[in-house]
């Protein structure tokens, strides 16, 4: 699968780039308010009472902020934090390694906790609920156990897809918060403070233009302000007007809901080569040259979200709204 310009999944070269944008405390944080309002209420009571925060889950799909919002918390409670990844921790010994080394309120920042290996979720039972870690020393009949005990910390876990978590985990997690696809109004606020931060002239009217093909996405919002910024500089005066930003918008082949020459094949197919479905998944994989996963995991999340494409019994189905979008009559068969 190609890049696509509109995907909300983080590319190899863009941490460096997103690091200088990240907000450094809730009030710089733009959005979410209800996440917000919890976590500011949470914070203050575990200051107050001088305790390590109760452990944090953050879910919802990607590129809406979880990772700033748990280096805010960490920010915001005065304390450090370390960051890892489900796939990055392979054995127990490594899960071990990191709680030891952490110093007292200390924040743990497990991205994609779903993908981690159910052996290490039994080392981290324990180390959720009674801050301590059983670790087993020697093999066979000599083999003991020994209890470590752990200063007080707060795990802070995202996922995408929290459905994968197993119930134990996820009923270790004191606070969850969904993290909900922005509106255009905060996007575009988003838009405007990038461009504040990279000393880049905006109209506000082209903040919104970019935030309303941005798929309710920040990350995407500012791709796409990365890439218009360099059509205002070769082709207009380095101010981004509205008109410019269309043109840009334009010739990077993401229309006025965000969606990219991709998501156009796709629909496209359905409508002409099977009259809007319905339509199996593998059909539609074999006609636009697509793994099959590739399309239910990244094309048709967004499509489903706008209602452009509804899943049924018998296959995938195009909805009218399609119709309109692309200003095509629809169709009476037979």
């Amino acid at each position: 699968m190609d890049e696509r310009l509109v995907s909300s999944e983080a590319d190899s070269h863009e941490s460096v780039f997103e690091q200088s944008l990240r907000p450094r405390n809730l009030n710089q944080y733009i959005g979410q308010e209800k996440v917000k309002d919890n976590l500011r209420i949470f914070i203050d009571a575990a200051k107050m009472r001088e305790e390590a925060l109760d452990h944090v889950l953050l879910y919802g799909p990607p590129g809406l902020g979880k990772t700033t919002l748990a280096a805010i918390v960490a920010n915001e409670m005065g304390v450090e934090i370390r960051t890892t990844s489900g796939p990055a921790i392979e054995r127990p010994g490594d899960l071990a390694a990191i709680l030891t080394a952490l110093e007292p309120g200390d924040v743990l920042f497990i991205d994609e906790i779903h993908r981690l290996h159910r052996s290490i979720e039994e080392v981290l039972y324990p180390a959720m609920e009674d801050f301590c870690l059983d670790i087993v020393i020697g093999k066979g009949p000599s083999a003991r156990s020994v209890r470590l005990d752990l200063p007080p910390f707060t795990l802070v876990g995202a996922t995408t897809r929290v459905g994968l978590l197993t119930a134990p985990l996820r009923d270790r997690f004191g606070v969850l918060s969904r993290l909900e696809y922005y509106n255009q109004g905060d996007l575009s606020d988003i838009v405007m403070r990038t461009s504040d931060l990279f000393e880049i002239t905006i109209e506000k009217s082209a903040a919104f233009e970019i935030a309303r093909r941005s798929r309710g996405t920040p990350r995407i919002a500012n791709r796409l302000l990365k890439r218009v910024r360099d059509f205002a500089q070769v082709l207009g005066n380095s101010c981004i007007s509205e008109e410019i930003a269309k043109d840009a918008l334009e010739r990077l082949q993401v229309d006025r809901l965000g969606l990219d020459d991709v998501d156009h094949k796709l629909l496209l197919a359905m409508i002409e080569k099977f009259r809007g479905g319905p339509v199996g998944i593998d059909t539609i994989s074999a006609t636009i040259g697509e793994e099959s996963h590739t399309i239910e995991d990244v094309y048709e999340p967004y499509l489903l979200q706008i209602g452009f494409i509804q899943r049924t019994p018998r296959g995938r189905v195009i909805t009218p709204l399609v119709y309109e979008h692309f200003q095509m009559e629809v169709p009476k068969y037979d």
